[in-house]
Formats: C-alpha cells, sequence, structure tokens
C-alpha cells in the first residue's frame, strides 16, 4: 500500500488535439505541473509521467497524461497504477464533462462513464468504477450538433477568455481533495443547491 496518488489527465495525443475540450484534462494537468514544479517525461506505461509533491509537505502524486487515444486510456491508467503500487481508491481522472455547464467544476467516486468512453475504459482496465473523478464541465453541443464533433473542438473565442480561471479552478480541486478529502473538496467546489 502507497500513499501516492495517481492523477490522471485525460485527452487525445497531438497538436491537432492539444487545445479541444475533449483535452482540458491534460490542460489541468499542465497546471498541476507547474505546481509541482516539473516537466513530464516519457514511461514505459505510454504516458508522460512526472512524479513529485503538491506543495510543501504535500501529498505525493505521480501525475500523467496518456499518449493513447482517450477511448482507450485504460491500458495506461492500469499500467501506471500497477507501476506504482496505487490501488484505484487512489486514482484521480481529470476529464471534461458535457453534463456540467462550462467554467464548472465538480468531484465525484465512482457511479456510472455518462457516455465518456475514456472513463468507461478506465472502468474496465481497473475491474471496478470505483476511482475519484474531477469533472470539468464543457458546456452541451449546441442545437443538434453531434457530442464528438463538440467536444474534438477547441474552446469559443469567449469561453478561451475563461478556460484559464476553470483550468485553475479544477487543478485547487485536485489539490483540495487530495488534502482534505472528497467530502470537503465537494463542499467547496459544487455550487450550493436553493433552498
Amino acid at each position: 500500500m502507497t500513499d501516492t496518488w495517481l492523477i490522471v489527465g485525460l485527452g487525445n495525443p497531438g497538436t491537432e488535439y492539444a487545445h479541444n475540450r475533449h483535452n482540458v484534462g491534460q490542460m489541468v494537468l499542465d497546471e498541476l505541473a507547474h505546481r509541482v514544479g516539473g516537466s513530464f517525461k516519457s514511461h514505459k506505461s505510454r504516458a508522460q509521467v512526472l512524479e513529485g509533491r503538491l506543495g510543501i509537505g504535500g501529498p505525493r502524486v505521480v501525475l500523467a497524461k496518456p499518449l493513447s487515444y482517450m477511448n482507450v486510456s485504460g491500458g495506461p491508467v492500469s499500467a501506471l497504477a500497477k507501476f506504482y503500487g496505487i490501488e484505484p481508491d487512489r486514482v484521480v481522472a481529470v476529464h471534461d464533462e458535457i453534463d456540467i455547464p462550462f467554467n464548472t467544476v465538480k468531484l465525484k467516486l465512482g457511479g456510472g462513464e455518462g457516455g465518456h468512453n475514456g472513463l468507461r475504459d478506465i472502468s474496465k482496465a481497473l475491474a471496478t468504477k470505483d476511482y475519484l473523478r474531477v469533472r470539468v464541465g464543457v458546456g452541451r453541443p449546441p442545437g443538434r450538433m453531434d457530442t464528438a464533433d463538440f467536444v474534438l473542438r477547441d474552446f469559443a473565442a469567449a469561453e478561451k477568455k475563461e478556460l484559464p480561471f476553470l483550468i485553475d479552478d479544477a487543478a485547487d480541486a485536485v489539490e483540495a481533495l487530495l488534502r482534505d478529502g472528497l467530502q470537503a473538496a465537494q463542499q467547496k467546489f459544487h455550487p450550493a443547491k436553493a433552498q
């Protein structure tokens, strides 16, 4: 049993996908890497990896960006978990989420994948749905636009102005999750329901 956390930013490899909504998880990992103070290096698990601590005396983390396409994220995630001896309950998947509004961050443990093929592949590879998720809201497709077309597009001009704040919030949510636990992080990041 290890005290290390595996934080995985989901997305697709290649510069043509780098700024797509589907890659917001990897954008968050780049911000976390900046906070850790290091750079990603290639790992035999088909991922880019950075090991370090989040904050002075903070939790030990393995930050990972799979080099596989989104729909086959499970192989690299499972390989990294085995390599570092990390149990699924210490795996955090940071991913785009169309079921919550843009500029919103939500956290959860387990549950369904909501049609997200990257999460579905991770659940299959880990043989459990009981891993943590930091869900980064990218909004719903407009009109009748196909969901796949929508998430494989870059953010709109107005969204791009807000995107750095969303990425920062999501990185803060990862830190709060590791430092304070799921319930405290949810209370901080989930908007209060109207009475």
